[in-house]
Protein backbone atom coordinates (compact mmCIF):
# COMPACT_ATOMS: atom_id res chain seq x y z
CA UNK A 1 0.00 0.00 0.00
CA UNK A 2 1.32 3.73 -0.85
CA UNK A 3 0.42 6.47 2.00
CA UNK A 4 -1.30 9.91 1.19
CA UNK A 5 -1.78 12.95 2.69
CA UNK A 6 -5.11 14.57 0.83
CA UNK A 7 -6.19 18.17 0.76
CA UNK A 8 -9.92 18.91 0.52
CA UNK A 9 -10.19 22.49 -0.26
CA UNK A 10 -14.02 24.54 -0.16
CA UNK A 11 -14.92 25.92 -3.69
CA UNK A 12 -18.11 26.70 -2.34
CA UNK A 13 -19.51 29.03 0.19
CA UNK A 14 -19.64 27.19 4.08
CA UNK A 15 -23.40 27.12 3.57
CA UNK A 16 -23.39 24.87 1.04
CA UNK A 17 -20.47 22.37 2.75
CA UNK A 18 -22.76 22.43 5.85
CA UNK A 19 -25.77 21.22 3.61
CA UNK A 20 -23.85 17.91 2.04
CA UNK A 21 -21.01 17.47 5.40
CA UNK A 22 -23.27 14.71 6.57
CA UNK A 23 -23.01 12.98 3.22
CA UNK A 24 -19.54 13.31 2.60
CA UNK A 25 -18.81 12.04 6.38
CA UNK A 26 -20.76 8.76 5.41
CA UNK A 27 -18.54 8.28 2.24
CA UNK A 28 -15.29 8.66 4.23
CA UNK A 29 -16.84 5.50 6.60
CA UNK A 30 -16.81 3.48 3.42
CA UNK A 31 -12.61 4.57 3.13
CA UNK A 32 -12.59 3.75 7.23
CA UNK A 33 -14.13 0.23 5.92
CA UNK A 34 -12.11 -0.55 3.61
CA UNK A 35 -9.11 -0.26 5.88
CA UNK A 36 -7.75 2.86 3.69
CA UNK A 37 -8.19 5.98 5.79
CA UNK A 38 -6.64 6.33 9.38
CA UNK A 39 -7.90 9.88 9.97
CA UNK A 40 -9.78 13.19 8.70
CA UNK A 41 -10.68 16.48 9.47
CA UNK A 42 -11.49 19.92 9.00
CA UNK A 43 -8.92 22.30 9.07
CA UNK A 44 -9.19 25.46 11.12
CA UNK A 45 -10.41 28.31 9.98
CA UNK A 46 -12.78 25.90 7.76
CA UNK A 47 -11.89 26.12 4.41
CA UNK A 48 -11.23 22.87 3.70
CA UNK A 49 -9.91 19.42 5.52
CA UNK A 50 -7.21 16.72 5.52
CA UNK A 51 -7.09 12.72 5.42
CA UNK A 52 -4.58 10.40 5.92
CA UNK A 53 -5.10 7.38 4.15
CA UNK A 54 -3.72 4.73 2.31
CA UNK A 55 -4.22 2.63 -1.09
CA UNK A 56 -2.83 0.25 -3.97
CA UNK A 57 -1.89 3.30 -5.68
CA UNK A 58 -2.68 6.99 -6.69
CA UNK A 59 -4.69 5.88 -9.10
CA UNK A 60 -7.00 3.93 -6.78
CA UNK A 61 -7.17 7.08 -4.31
CA UNK A 62 -8.04 9.70 -6.67
CA UNK A 63 -10.85 7.57 -7.87
CA UNK A 64 -12.12 6.93 -4.46
CA UNK A 65 -12.39 10.96 -3.71
CA UNK A 66 -13.43 11.14 -7.27
CA UNK A 67 -17.06 9.69 -5.59
CA UNK A 68 -16.52 12.39 -2.67
CA UNK A 69 -19.98 14.09 -2.73
CA UNK A 70 -18.05 17.49 -2.25
CA UNK A 71 -16.03 16.57 -5.98
CA UNK A 72 -19.78 15.87 -7.22
CA UNK A 73 -21.66 18.73 -5.98
CA UNK A 74 -18.35 20.73 -7.03
CA UNK A 75 -18.16 22.11 -3.65
CA UNK A 76 -14.35 21.41 -3.31
CA UNK A 77 -10.66 20.98 -5.45
CA UNK A 78 -8.12 17.97 -4.03
CA UNK A 79 -4.49 17.90 -3.59
CA UNK A 80 -2.88 14.35 -3.33
CA UNK A 81 0.35 13.89 -1.54
CA UNK A 82 2.15 10.65 -1.58
CA UNK A 83 4.69 10.03 1.49
CA UNK A 84 6.61 6.82 3.24
CA UNK A 85 6.00 6.88 6.50
CA UNK A 86 9.42 6.36 7.49
CA UNK A 87 8.90 7.21 11.71
CA UNK A 88 5.65 6.63 13.17
CA UNK A 89 4.00 5.79 16.81
CA UNK A 90 4.31 1.94 17.10
CA UNK A 91 1.02 1.36 17.49
CA UNK A 92 0.56 2.45 13.77
CA UNK A 93 3.01 -0.21 12.79
CA UNK A 94 -0.10 -2.34 11.28
CA UNK A 95 -1.71 0.23 9.69
CA UNK A 96 1.55 0.81 8.55
CA UNK A 97 2.88 -2.62 7.10
CA UNK A 98 -0.48 -4.58 6.27
CA UNK A 99 -2.17 -4.35 3.41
Amino acid sequence: MKHFLVEIEYTAPIEIINMIVDEHRQFLQTGYDKGWLLMSGPKFPKTGGLVICRAPSMEAIQEFFFTDPYQQHNAASYRFVEFDPVKYQTFMNDWIHNE
